[in-house]
């Protein structure tokens, strides 16, 4: 199928859920979450949620790495339209931008290059590891500015469709994705 048909079916499903189907689905996520074998690794980039959007609940995982003493990074928006890591610290302060992101309203910025892995949010994915996101590319121009063996795991309510028929040559496939059922491996 192609990205924008997948696009609109996912998000109406999502859109369907219960504040209860999120939160069980989110913890479902974070418990196969700790088996993936990342945790070797000292720097984590992960996205924050959008509530209003019944996105994945990502608190749980980064409370987690929290008692692992992992350094968690968090996306912000800069004045160029990409994708800023910033060090998430317990007394970061965080303010929606305009599409109801949470971001730090300041807080330092890393390389990119540093980071070891990245959790990326998706709507779904497809037995080849690509992502369907929301369109903007701000997440494969992100990957595009870290290491080349940066781990990318891709977190989904869903299960692995069959194919997404309009991959391009700018879109970065995953190497793990979530689901509250299981880890796909690519």
């Amino acid at each position: 199928m192609l990205k924008k048909e997948l696009r609109l079916n996912f998000t109406s499903q999502r859109r369907q859920f219960s504040t209860e189907e999120v939160s069980a689905s989110s913890r479902s996520i974070e418990q196969l979450v700790r088996q993936l074998p990342i945790w070797d690794y000292h720097s984590f980039h992960i996205f924050l949620s959008i509530k209003k959007n019944k996105e994945i609940d990502t608190v749980p995982i980064i409370n987690y790495m929290r008692g692992l003493n992992k350094q968690i990074l968090v996306p912000r928006i800069n004045s160029e339209q990409l994708l800023d890591a910033i060090l998430l610290l317990d007394d970061t302060r965080l303010e929606e931008n305009r599409w109801g992101i949470p971001e730090p309203s300041e807080g330092t910025s890393i390389d990119p290059k540093s980071i070891d892995v990245v959790f990326v949010p998706l709507l779904v994915f497809d037995q080849k590891g690509h992502r369907v996101g929301y369109g903007k590319g701000y997440y494969d121009k992100f990957l595009q500015s870290c290491k080349t063996d940066v781990v990318k795991i891709g977190l989904s309510y869903f299960e692995a469709v069959d194919e997404i028929s309009d991959i391009n040559p700018n879109d970065i496939a995953m190497d793990y994705c979530v689901t509250p059922k299981k880890i796909y491996s690519f």
